[in-house]
């Protein structure tokens, strides 16, 4: 039994006809699914959408039934599905979500970049 460490694994993958911010969405989730019991959790993104929505935004949109304004208009939000997926697995763990920069010289981020990159499927 390891009593103390960081453990790592490296999981990847892609879909066909997604977007980007879909993609940022799966790859948390993926990584959440990835762990056998609750943890804590350190994750790294250079995604805005992500780490924003996580941390801040889902509030607003879990009281408001799951919908955003969007000027005078409400509007529901985009991607709910995976939004609430990475909801349960994040309540099942202690999370702390990071934005990083991307494409800045970071090891890590750099890695995460090519397996995403990896993971284009072929048109």
């Amino acid at each position: 039994m390891l009593a103390s460490g960081v453990l790592r694994k490296e999981i990847s993958g892609g879909e066909p006809s997604t977007t980007n911010n879909r993609m940022e969405l799966l790859a948390a989730i993926r990584a959440l699914e990835a762990l056998r019991e609750p943890s804590e959790v350190d994750l790294y993104t250079d995604s805005v959408y992500l780490r924003s929505g996580i941390t801040e935004w889902i509030v607003a949109w879990k009281a408001n039934g799951w919908r955003r304004r969007s000027g005078k208009r409400w509007l529901p939000v985009k991607n709910e599905d995976l939004w609430r997926e990475l909801d349960a697995l994040a309540s099942h763990h202690t999370v702390r979500f990071h934005w990083t920069e991307g494409h800045a010289g970071d090891p890590d981020n750099e890695r995460a970049d090519a397996l995403a990159k990896a993971g284009i499927p072929p048109v």
